[in-house]
């Protein structure tokens, strides 16, 4: 894992593009963050509170653990 990453991946990127190709500041001003927070959560460099990771997922359309997973790439914790 690299400088700077987290071990929470997510799937926003890819999820924003079937909710309509939501644009970055779409989903910034629904989840009530910037869009440099929303470019940083995609790149996995900043990991949200629990309250942004909900209305992150809700925006999308999608469960939290749709969105976000835990852990490294191959699963293990």
């Amino acid at each position: 894992m690299g400088k700077g990453q987290t071990r929470i991946r997510n799937r926003i990127r890819e999820l924003r593009f079937a909710a309509g190709e939501m644009t970055q500041a779409e989903l910034a001003d629904r989840i009530g963050v910037t869009r440099q927070t929303v470019i940083a959560m995609e790149q996995g460099r900043y990991s949200p509170s629990l309250e942004v990771a909900f209305r992150t997922a809700i925006a999308l359309n999608a469960g939290l653990e749709d969105v976000f997973q835990y852990g490294e790439p191959s699963g293990a914790y």
